[in-house]
């Protein structure tokens, strides 16, 4: 794939992620164009084209991947397809950019991975936060040691039920295991443990408590969490989707000898702490209109031979993976066995 060509896409659902967060920034990002729309409900699809000047609409998937002009393919359906259709795009010879989580669960990653390595194509996962300034300012003052040696990461994140909870989950996907993998911890969260992997490297040890306190629908809805990463930091997190209003808290804190450093995954952009050497940090980042813009530009990037992006379907893999043990244990605690590794 790497040559200094244009990247042509085929959008494969245009839902309200495409809508905002990523496919207008493949569409002003340079040398990225999206030729074709793929969305079962026409009238949808045809309204979709039609607002953000995309040329082509299809309700059939395979008309992307017979197109020999479109070099990647953006799956952005609910994960319950995403393994088929990339597997699909795979055999096509498409760069492929799949919406998170990657998929159901590790075993379908595993799958997506072996086919795009038979295959030779690419596989990124739109964990997005990898590319943000505000995240990859804290990557930095970890690296340069600003906080000292890292203690201890912790995550405090809780909420109110959405109103769909209440009124009618048989409705929403994300909490249809059978769909989604999970619920709303897989839908959310997998976005916090895959920063922590980018931060600090994979997760060796998980142990978790996972329960449905409310009632509202299948999946857990209160998680508590233990772990610990390769380069030997510990870390702790606690999840409640169905908290009161004025509980409401979105955290991650990270302990170091010499400071700390508190940001918050989805609430805003901005970096504080103190810090011995840097004494008391503040930043606040401005983030861009598109959010997936900075992550798609690595992407676009990489294809045509001049960069990386960081966010890859190994990455991905590893958070599914533990999202998996949280959530079900897959009858284990403990330590993630070197089998289960990608």
């Amino acid at each position: 794939m790497a040559n200094k060509k244009d990247i042509v896409w085929g959008v494969i659902g245009g839902g309200r992620v495409c809508e905002k967060k990523s496919m207008p920034a493949m569409q002003i990002i340079p040398h990225s164009r999206v030729k074709t729309v793929m969305r079962r409900d026409e009238s949808a699809g045809r309204d979709f084209i039609l607002r953000h000047g995309i040329p082509n609409y299809t309700n059939s998937a395979a008309n992307i991947f017979e197109d020999t002009e479109i070099n990647a393919v953006y799956i952005a359906t609910p994960p319950d397809s995403h393994a088929a259709y990339t597997i699909a795009a795979a055999a096509a010879g498409k760069a492929i950019y799949v919406e998170k989580p990657m998929a159901r669960n590790h075993n379908e990653c595993r799958a997506m991975i072996r086919a795009c390595k038979r295959y030779n194509v690419p596989l990124f996962v739109a964990y997005y936060r990898r590319a943000l300034p505000h995240f990859l300012r804290v990557r930095e003052l970890l690296e340069n040691k600003a906080i000292g040696k890292i203690c201890s990461v912790r995550i405090t994140f809780s909420r109110p039920p959405y109103r769909e909870d209440m009124e009618a989950p048989e409705k929403n996907w994300r909490v249809l295991p059978q769909i989604s993998g999970g619920g709303h911890f897989h839908d959310l969260a997998s976005h916090q443990l895959d920063l922590m992997d980018f931060l600090f490297g994979p997760v060796v040890k998980v142990y978790s408590v996972a329960e449905n306190r409310a009632g509202l629908y299948g999946p857990a809805d209160t998680l508590a969490v233990v772990f610990s990463f390769e380069n030997g930091v510990s870390g702790c997190g606690s999840w409640c989707f169905v908290s009161p209003p004025e509980e409401e808290k979105d955290e991650i804190s990270i302990l170091g000898t010499n400071g700390s450093l508190h940001f918050s995954t989805f609430a805003h952009a901005c970096v504080h702490g103190i810090s011995d050497n840097l004494g008391i940090i503040r930043e606040e980042h401005v983030l861009p209109a598109h959010i997936q813009e900075p992550l798609i530009k690595t992407i676009v990037s990489e294809l045509r031979g001049e960069g990386y992006c960081p966010s890859r379907g190994e990455t991905a893999a590893r958070t599914s993976r533990v999202l998996d043990r949280i959530c079900y244990g897959n009858g284990k605690q403990g330590p993630l066995i070197k089998g289960e590794t990608v």
